[in-house]
């Protein structure tokens, strides 16, 4: 699966996204969370200052398989909403996000998109 300039642009302009896991339990769990595209992996990477201490680390670990989206306004008038949706595998990192940037820790959480949907991008 690969994504559009336009959606990788769309990304790269964006700080926040919501990342959906469910724990062994399978109980949905959302949270709000920064995040970066990397183009050489073609991954979307998530974090947060203490991931590795949250239920959504504790989610991936236990169920591998979790949803990420990013979705704003473009404008009110028109109505003129924008959004990307990733579903795919994810993996608990325990190392390197403190390098990824703004609003990372050390631990984060990888996303190895499988599939996408977008809507006004």
């Amino acid at each position: 699966m690969t994504f559009t300039e336009a959606e990788i642009e769309y990304l790269a302009g964006q700080r926040l996204g919501r990342l959906a896991t469910a724990g062994a339990d399978a109980r949905p769990h959302v949270v709000p969370v920064s995040f970066r595209y990397d183009r050489q992996l073609g991954t979307i990477e998530c974090g947060g200052i203490h991931v590795d201490t949250t239920k959504k680390w504790r989610d991936v670990q236990a169920n591998p398989w979790a949803a990420f989206v990013v979705d704003d306004l473009l404008s009110v008038d028109p109505w003129r909403p924008r959004m990307l949706e990733v579903r795919g595998r994810a993996e608990a990192v325990p190392t390197g996000g403190d390098a990824l940037g703004p609003g990372f820790g050390g631990a984060f959480i990888r996303i190895h998109p499988e599939k996408k949907n977008s809507f006004g991008i």
